[in-house]
């Protein structure tokens, strides 16, 4: 069987679109490390981590023959993409990626599940707030679909395979084809 080529691969996405939960089935089906950015980039407290901090992180973490890391951080982009061999983009319709934050978010808020940096969600920021996800999510989903195709046309990236996933569907027909990676055990 044919193993999948790529073992320098970045999953994007607006958020909640399922960006780090796609990461990690790669990371384990591709026996290689999963890395969120967000880990890289949130300290306790919700604070940011300096962001020439996070980029000596990232550089650091690309150095590396084989990895799978999910975030969409602009700033980091110049470190990352050159070192990446594939781009999965999750492109969800909007309504799907407000369902599955709303999902998330309850779920991390009852379950009180710990995040980078010791960090916890609570419902007063994420429905009540300027910091709100689903803020987020509506400020940067048309963006980011303006920028990636503009991104992935440009001539420093023509070296990356891109993978445009539109639907869960899809993208569960596109994993299903991928053969799995030797264990290296």
């Amino acid at each position: 069987m044919k193993v999948f080529p790529y073992r320098r691969i970045c999953v994007v996405g607006t958020t909640g679109s399922g960006k780090s939960t796609l990461a990690e089935v790669l990371s384990q089906r591709l026996h290689i490390p999963h890395v969120e950015l967000d880990a890289l980039h949130w300290e306790p407290g919700w604070k940011e981590a300096d962001r020439e901090f996070t980029r000596a992180r990232l550089r650091g973490i690309v150095q590396n023959e084989a990895w799978v890391i999910d975030g969409n951080y602009s700033f980091l982009r110049d470190i990352l993409w050159p070192r990446a061999e594939a781009v999965v983009w999750l492109d969800y319709p909007l309504p799907l990626i407000l369902w599955r934050l709303w999902q998330r978010t309850w779920r991390r808020v009852i379950h009180k599940e710990v995040l980078w940096g010791t960090n916890t969600e609570r419902l007063a920021e994420q429905f009540f707030s300027k910091d709100s996800l689903f803020l987020w999510a509506l400020k940067t989903y048309g963006k980011q679909r303006k920028n990636y195709p503009a991104q992935f046309s440009l001539p420093e990236h023509a070296h990356l395979q891109t993978y445009h996933l539109t639907s869960p569907r899809q993208t569960a027909a596109w994993l299903s084809c991928l053969p799995n990676a030797p264990s290296s055990g």
